[in-house]
């Protein structure tokens, strides 16, 4: 039977957000006995890795000096798995209402979840990128906003557009691929890694600064670009456009529930806990004093959350759960 209004999923913990940190704090809830449920308003697993990041090389994860998004996800999914969740996807967390005994989650399809507890692990909440001023009507016809895959770049001029990680890591990474890789920015400043901006410096890659792209040619697909330098205007040919120009960040719903908000991000206490007193958050969406926003911080983050609200769950429980490596 599909769960609804009147047959709500029932879970001692409702994850909202199934990126790596909601991820790995399914497989943790499991760790500590709790059933869990979570909710996505994308398709598939993985958060912003699977929708933008798969082939994406990711350096600071405990335990891999290097590792793929898409691969680091389908280790995730795996270790999630052992906690048998509820996966609710294409859905999104539309209404949440707490009472003293549990939140009760409304989505926007009309499932209702009821849960003990809540934590938010949505990121930077819903996401759309940053559009490229002339880049209008030129969408899939040569124009990407992501890089889910290198191979369509092979032996293509690819123009990309944009100084901050994401620009820089898919230069380098299509930099052995594609015909040529341009990188236009329109200052001489980065705010890509410092180590990232070098790599590239050294490749073959040409970084074009002080610049924009000012038109897109083409018959059907894009076959040119003309960059405007200090008034000068340039063309050269491009097959393929990357506008990595950023994204723009809508906490949707959650900012009506009544948690603190400051910036786009919620804010908690040490102990990952809102305002609210069973509902939790962690990863990047959380904001306090000293916050990093690494996928790293995100799974400790993650494990703080599901001990502390393993306590609001079951107050017979401990926060702390014993060492994972100690015996029965």
């Amino acid at each position: 039977m599909a769960p609804t209004a009147e047959n709500p999923v029932e879970t001692d913990l409702l994850v909202i957000g199934a990126g790596p940190t909601g991820l790995f704090a399914t497989y943790y809830a499991g760790f500590r006995g709790m059933s869990v449920a979570v909710v996505d308003s994308l398709p598939e697993l993985g958060g912003q890795i699977t929708a933008m990041y798969p082939e994406k090389q990711i350096l600071d994860v405990a335990g891999f000096p290097t590792v793929k998004g898409r691969e680091l996800v389908e280790g995730l999914v795996e270790q999630a798995g052992t906690a048998e969740p509820t996966y609710l996807l294409s859905r999104t967390a539309s209404t949440l209402v707490e009472d003293a005994d549990g939140v009760t989650v409304g989505l926007d399809d009309g499932t209702e979840v009821r849960a003990k507890a809540v934590l938010i692990t949505a990121g930077i909440g819903k996401f759309s990128p940053r559009p490229l001023p002339v880049g209008d009507d030129w969408l899939g016809r040569g124009l990407e906003f992501f890089v889910p895959s290198f191979q369509p770049y092979a032996g293509k001029d690819v123009v990309i557009v944009g100084g901050g990680d994401s620009a820089f890591d898919w230069a380098l990474h299509l930099e052995p691929v594609a015909q040529s890789v341009t990188l236009v920015h329109r200052r001489d400043a980065f705010r890509a890694h410092a180590r990232t901006v070098e790599a590239v410096r050294a490749s073959r890659v040409e970084i074009v600064t002080k610049a924009e792209v000012s038109a897109i040619r083409g018959n059907g697909t894009v076959e040119s670009v003309e960059i405007t330098v200090d008034g000068e205007v340039t063309t050269r040919p491009a097959q393929a456009i990357v506008a990595a120009l950023g994204f723009i960040a809508d906490l949707g719903p959650i900012q009506q529930w009544g948690i603190e908000v400051q910036k786009r991000h919620v804010v908690v206490d040490s102990s990952m806990r809102t305002n609210l007193a069973r509902v939790f958050a962690a990863g990047d969406i959380t904001e306090y004093p000293g916050k990093v926003r690494l996928i790293a911080v995100g799974f400790g983050e993650a494990a703080t959350a599901i001990n502390n609200a393993a306590v609001v769950i079951d107050p017979s429980a401990h926060v702390f759960p014993g060492h994972s490596s100690e015996g029965s």
